[in-house]
């Protein structure tokens, strides 16, 4: 496995991008496991530079709100196992991901939509966040940034793709916990869910890390 570099200074890190790219806009993509803690990472930088900057200047997005709907997800030759491994790389739509990434790319001086996943609705929904042209930082988090199967390939569509180095049994211990506390589960019940889907799409996950420009303690 390649040794990718570490960063140890990721705010540092995005001042900088920040700062050499003032007229265009600047996609940070964060991949880790299950569990790893992409999104509190995601938004915690994102607070962090709009203190420094402006409270518009950065925004942090995910790549959740690109699940297949439940409706689409029975239409798959076996819709139970589908709705069962909802969180696979298959159960999304990177094409319409792919094509967001542009959008914010090509177009830093227009407002640009991003669905949301909503787990009251427990579907995607369109059109939930904008993007103002007065942010020219985007950092999005998600599990399959780096993965190159199953219709994903966004290589050259983020300016660098991190990846959060969350050992495996620190991300699945707090995965329990999180099934425990969302759903009441047993922990044997949570236990049991991770072994039919989480651990499964951590282990897809992992193998991606070898892609990204920097590690993230």
């Amino acid at each position: 496995m390649n040794q990718q570099p570490i960063l140890n200074d990721p705010m540092g890190r995005l001042l900088r991008l920040t700062e050499a790219n003032a007229s265009k806009r600047i996609v940070i993509g964060v991949v880790g496991l299950p569990g790893s803690g992409k999104s509190t990472l995601a938004h915690q930088l994102v607070n962090a530079v709009n203190g420094r900057i402006n409270a518009k200047a950065a925004v942090a997005l995910s790549m959740d709100g690109f699940h297949l709907t439940k409706a689409t997800l029975a239409q798959f030759a076996d819709p139970a196992a589908a709705l069962a491994r909802r969180g696979s790389p298959w159960t999304f739509d990177p094409a319409d991901l792919a094509d967001k990434l542009k959008q914010l790319r090509q177009n830093p001086d227009e407002s640009i939509t991003w669905p949301d996943f909503q787990h009251g609705v427990g579907d995607p929904v369109a059109d939930a966040i904008t993007v103002s042209p007065a942010t020219k930082l985007i950092i999005v988090e998600g599990l399959y940034l780096l993965h190159r199967e199953h219709g994903w390939n966004l290589k050259g569509l983020l300016d660098e793709c991190w990846y959060l180095d969350t050992p495996m049994d620190v991300a699945m211990e707090r995965l329990v916990k999180r099934h425990m506390a969302s759903w009441d589960f047993s922990r044997e019940r949570a236990l049991d869910r991770l072994a039919i889907n989480d651990r499964l799409n951590a282990d897809i996950v992992l193998q991606s890390r070898e892609r990204a420009d920097y590690l993230v303690a």
